[in-house]
């Protein structure tokens, strides 16, 4: 049966356009069903199935190696635990920059196959046609401008940008780009905060901003740096609401000790015949 929720692509652009609704978007990272099923219980807008579970599930250095079909099942597993948000998956590198033909292709397959409501690409101009096919094919699009990890490389790294008058400028017109190729909202990743004001402010759809400032119309962050569990990555744009880092080991090391010195299991955990 089809999930029918006032959480969408529609929604969401409406929520700008008419500015009915002032409240922000609240978008969280989410790769495996017990923590998908928290977040959709906790009211979050926007469930992302981020490819940044090349860095914090597989421990790589950055998510170039993640696949079409790691993301299509971390999508399966995400969307069995998601009743109201919105599930949005990113398209992993080189599953879109071929040819806006297989793009559609691979989008369509996140959705039928995977359980995605929308789909997230990075780029601006240069994947504009690309957007606008699968827009056209009825498949919602998140579009991804700013710090794109796609790009590490040519990138040369993690750096903000759009520091300088050029660079800017060409933000704001991938920005623009994405809009009309149909993108229903827009990441803005490591961007100076005046920068993300600008864009906010020309564009008709909803902006999502990750160290980018407060000015967007709503922030997305990494479940695992929300709730403190990777202490080794703490970027300026991350805050940790929890300490789950020493409370995970905390109980692990208790329930290693307590095993070690026979306290578990007790009479209380334990199976008899005939009771």
């Amino acid at each position: 049966m089809l999930r029918k929720s006032k959480k969408n692509a529609h929604v969401f652009r409406q929520m700008k356009e008419t500015k009915e609704n002032p409240s922000k978007l609240v978008c969280v990272t989410a790769y495996d069903y017990t923590f998908a099923k928290l977040l959709d219980e906790s009211g979050v807008d926007i469930i992302l199935v981020g490819d940044s579970l090349g860095m914090v599930v597989q421990g790589n250095s950055n998510t170039l190696s993640v696949t079409l079909e790691q993301m299509i099942y971390h999508t399966q597993c995400v969307s069995r635990g998601v009743q109201e948000a919105h599930l949005c998956v990113d398209m992993p590198f080189m599953s879109y920059q071929v040819s806006a033909r297989e793009a559609l292709r691979n989008a369509g397959r996140l959705v039928s196959e995977g359980g995605a409501h929308s789909v997230k690409l990075e780029g601006g101009v240069n994947i504009a046609r690309t957007v606008e096919k699968i827009t056209s094919s009825g498949i919602p699009v998140l579009g991804h401008v700013g710090l794109t990890p796609q790009s590490f490389h040519q990138l040369g790294g993690y750096k903000i940008q759009g520091k300088t008058v050029s660079a800017r400028e060409s933000l704001l017109q991938d920005a623009l780009a994405l809009e009309d190729s149909g993108a229903y909202a827009l990441v803005l990743e490591g961007i100076p905060a005046e920068l993300a004001k600008a864009i906010t402010d020309r564009l008709k759809i909803p902006t999502i901003g990750i160290g980018a400032g407060p000015h967007c119309d709503g922030q997305v962050l990494v479940l695992q740096d929300i709730l403190g569990l990777n202490t080794d990555f703490k970027p300026k744009f991350v805050k940790a609401y929890g300490n789950l880092n020493e409370l995970v080991k905390e109980a692990i090391t208790q329930f290693s000790n307590e095993v070690k010195s026979s306290k578990f299991p007790t009479k209380e955990h334990s199976f008899y015949a005939g009771s």
